[in-house]
C-alpha cells in the first residue's frame, strides 16, 4: 500500500497549491478535504459557518475527513483539521502528515480574503491570533515540518518530495 500524503497548515500556507503540484510529481491523486466539505454540504466553506456555526462546522470536517479511504493520495486539509483529534489520528494512520510552516507575517500578506475565504475563526479574532491558537497543534500532528518562507511552492513540493522519498525530519 502506498501512504498518503497529508498537508496541514494555516489558510495562506499552500495547502491546496502545493498538495496539486505535489500529486502531479510523485503520480499520486490529489484531494482538497474543503472540497469535499462543500460537495457534500452543498455550500460554500463561508455560508456553512455563517449558517451553522464554527462548532457545526468543524464537526462537519471532522466526520468528512474520518471518511477519507485512500492511498497514494496527496490530501489537503483545511486550515482548522487540527482541531479534530480524530481526524488526525485517522489520517495520520493513512499517511504521513506534513506540516506547511509559514510565518504569520507571510500568512497575513498572503491571505486577504478573510470574509469571503470560509475560515473558522471567532468574530474579533486576528490572523496573528489564529496563527498563535494553532500552530502549537500543527507542530504536534506533523511528522514532517516543511519550512515554506522565502521558498517558491516549486521548492515546497520538491523539498516534500524528497523528504518522503529519504525520510527525514526536518525543522
Amino acid at each position: 500500500m502506498k501512504k498518503n500524503i497529508v498537508l496541514i497548515g494555516m489558510p495562506g500556507s499552500g495547502k491546496s497549491t502545493i498538495g496539486v503540484l505535489l500529486a502531479k510529481a510523485i503520480n499520486y491523486q490529489f484531494i482538497d478535504g474543503d472540497l469535499l466539505i462543500q460537495r457534500q454540504e452543498k455550500k460554500t466553506l463561508v455560508d456553512i459557518i455563517n449558517e451553522k456555526g464554527i462548532d457545526a462546522f468543524l464537526a462537519i470536517e471532522n466526520q468528512v475527513l474520518r471518511e477519507i479511504n485512500t492511498e497514494a493520495s496527496v490530501i489537503a486539509t483545511g486550515g482548522s483539521a487540527i482541531f479534530s483529534e480524530e481526524a488526525m489520528k485517522h489520517l495520520g494512520e493513512q499517511g504521513l502528515i506534513v506540516y506547511l510552516d509559514v510565518s504569520c507575517e507571510e500568512i497575513i500578506r498572503r491571505v486577504n480574503n478573510i470574509s469571503t475565504r470560509g475560515i473558522a475563526m471567532k468574530p474579533g479574532k486576528t490572523l496573528a491570533d489564529l496563527y498563535e491558537e494553532r500552530k502549537p497543534y500543527y507542530e504536534k500532528y506533523a511528522q514532517l515540518t516543511i519550512p515554506c518562507d522565502g521558498k517558491t511552492m516549486e521548492q515546497c513540493v520538491q523539498a516534500i518530495a524528497l523528504a518522503v522519498d529519504n525520510p527525514v525530519r526536518m525543522c
